[in-house]
């Protein structure tokens, strides 16, 4: 088990084993939840909006006229 402190600005390090086996770099954002007994669960923020923008779009098709249509 890895530990951190907290310092009196209520910072802390993420541990550099933590950090390399969820692939944290700078700018890596955590999400922070603490649950109903006390134990904080924290989770990388993998994508934002902007990572995922475009995903789903697809690609431009050529548009055809009625004959070319036709079979």
């Amino acid at each position: 088990m890895t530990e951190s402190t907290i310092t009196a600005k209520g910072q802390t390090t993420v541990p550099a084993d933590v950090r390399q086996s969820i692939g944290g770099l700078p700018g890596t954002r955590l999400l922070w939840h603490v649950l109903a007994d006390g134990r904080v669960f924290i989770r990388v923020k993998s994508k934002t909006a902007a990572d995922v923008k475009g995903i789903a779009s697809l690609p431009k098709a050529k548009r055809l006229s009625m004959d070319e249509m036709r079979p």
